[in-house]
């Protein structure tokens, strides 16, 4: 194989094709540590050669050659994942899209980039003109464009405008994995087969995203006694479309005792609610805490938005980080819950689980419906200690989405994993991109 990744050197210059251990290893994962059990699966799986192409037409030459000497290929951005994504399974050629990172078109209502684009970049140029992202992850300082569509799902502006797939990405440019690579424009419901597919089912070359008006946004930390009208509120203002919004992420204590650079704003055996809402309903948003027996124990204006720390930076799945500093037999996963019996739900996992169970809800919506999105923190002790706690949740009407499987079909895209499979086949005949990260091998006929 080494000969025929030489071959790179023929079209990309040498400080562009990588073959050290220390890039190698750097290159080759995510954060896949969050779980104790990708952990195990994953920590010695690197590619062989990193390529970091500048344009598209050098990834059409990289595909080319791949395709020619059948060799796997795996597409990576910054490596924010968590679920290794982006790790090799069965080595090969890691595209690095990083150099290919420029926006190039702004209009209004969307934004057309490369996808080695940082989304901070993205979102700092469009507030200059007087736009913002609908969503984007709360990574989005390294976070690529390509990589959030291609291996994430929703986000800080979740609450408002829904996940990737609710018309937050409004075209794709894809190259087929093929001998001679075939251009495609992908739009509408077939970019259901591209949007968190892992890479799997083409090389995404240009996204254009869906953008709104800018907004002034105002930070807060709410404080509540009880967990009960912590939720409660949350879910009073995820329901007012009267009041814009961009993030309610509620945690249970002691999750808040893990965010170390907010202590001096942190009050001790409290439940909190972090939230962003627009400058002009900040001061209903005040006397909404109040009528929940809470109150505002942090602000930062809307003057200071993204200059310094961020409420975002605590929410979402760096939650999950922040508790893994603080305690590393710490691990997480991720459900939705019933708006009409999410309470119930909680109760019951707490009762049957106690302390190895803490809340940590990202409110959000999905096809317009609003969903008590939840990113637990739980100890892990074994993966059949886990597995029970899976079990138990969906037995109890609570849809686990798996963050312990490399697998699509297995982490939540169950329902759409013979659409992507049937493109998979038609884009990638020889199964080199990403191999391993789809488990089923038939497509399901339909009678």
């Amino acid at each position: 194989m080494k000969d025929n990744l030489g071959k790179l050197l023929n079209f990309l210059d040498e400080d562009r094709v990588l073959f050290d251990s220390t890039s190698l290893e750097k290159l080759s994962k995510d954060y896949y540590w969050y779980s104790p059990i990708l952990k195990d699966l994953l920590d010695d799986k690197t590619a062989d050669c990193i390529v970091k192409p500048l344009n598209e037409e050098e990834i059409k030459e990289i595909l080319s050659l791949a395709a020619t000497k059948k060799i796997p290929v795996t597409v990576r951005g910054a490596g924010t994942g968590n679920y290794g994504q982006i790790i090799p399974m069965n080595g090969g050629i890691i595209i690095d899209t990083t150099k290919m990172n420029n926006i190039i078109e702004i209009n209004e209502g969307s934004v057309r980039v490369e996808p080695g684009i940082k989304l901070g970049i993205v979102e700092r140029r469009l507030r200059e003109q007087h736009q913002e992202l609908c969503i984007y992850p709360s990574t989005y300082m390294k976070a690529t464009a390509g990589g959030f569509v291609c291996g994430g799902s929703g986000g800080i502006g979740s609450i408002t405008w829904g996940n990737l797939w609710d018309g937050n990405v409004l075209e794709l440019r894809v190259l087929t994995m093929e001998d001679v690579p075939r251009i495609l424009t992908v739009t509408g419901t077939d970019m259901m087969n591209y949007i968190h597919g892992y890479g799997t089912t083409g090389v995404v070359t240009e996204i254009v995203l869906r953008t709104t008006k800018r907004k002034d946004w105002v930070q807060c930390i709410a404080s509540f006694e009880d967990l009960e009208e912590s939720l409660k509120f949350s879910e009073t203002l995820a329901k007012d479309t009267s009041i814009g919004k961009r993030s309610i992420s509620t945690c249970e204590w002691p999750i808040p005792s893990y965010f170390v650079p907010l202590s001096k704003v942190i009050e001790q055996d409290k439940h909190i609610v972090l939230f962003e809402v627009e400058e002009v309903a900040f001061i209903t948003v005040k006397e909404m805490v109040k009528d929940f027996s809470g109150n505002i124990t942090h602000e930062i204006p809307s003057t200071h938005y993204r200059k310094g720390i961020s409420l975002s930076d605590f929410t979402w799945n760096h939650t999950t980080l922040w508790a893994l500093k603080a305690n590393e037999q710490m691990t997480y996963l991720q459900g939705s819950f019933s708006l009409d019996s999410y309470m119930e739900q909680i109760y019951k996992i707490k009762k049957k689980f106690g302390d190895e169970f803490y809340n940590h809800f990202d409110w959000m919506r999905s096809g317009g419906e609003l969903i008590p999105q939840q990113i637990p923190l739980v100890r892990f002790k074994t993966k059949e200690r886990l597995y029970e706690m899976i079990s138990y949740c969906e037995s109890i009407g609570v849809k686990i989405f798996d963050p312990h499987t490399i697998l699509l079909e297995k982490g939540g895209w169950e329902a759409h994993i013979h659409s992507v499979l049937q493109t998979k086949k038609e884009n990638d005949p020889l199964g080199l991109l990403n191999p391993g990260k789809i488990g089923i091998t038939d497509l399901k006929v339909n009678s």
